[in-house]
């Protein structure tokens, strides 16, 4: 076999094994501090359609001038009342931290 034959046969291998490969996106719902019951629900079936694809979710609470002083024990309610609605199972990778735009946290499929 030669040489030129060999290095074809390589790399259709490597092409083929990159088409099986789903690399893992990070996708980003946000979500506002005074977002309805009935947004956060649609939000989260969202969420577990993206989890089931394989991504990273990147949760962000978009908080703007005032509310970004406000008492972490409520920023920390409200983050997770969408949280509570995500209908799979979940694991945090990278806990909640403060952004210059609000907070976020990326979970991923367990």
């Amino acid at each position: 076999m030669d040489f030129g034959k060999w290095s074809y046969q390589q790399d259709r291998k490597r092409r083929e094994a990159g088409k099986k490969a789903h690399l893992a996106e990070v996708r980003e719902v946000r979500v506002g501090l005074n977002t309805s019951e009935h947004d956060l629900e649609m939000k989260a079936k969202k969420i577990g359609e993206f989890l089931d694809e394989g991504d990273k979710v990147k949760i962000g609470l978009a908080l703007r001038g005032r509310a970004k002083y406000l008492d972490k024990n409520f920023i920390k309610e409200r983050m997770e009342r969408i949280l509570h609605f995500i209908p799979r199972d979940y694991k945090v990778s990278e806990g909640p931290k403060q952004g210059p735009r609000g907070i976020h946290l990326i979970i991923e499929k367990k």
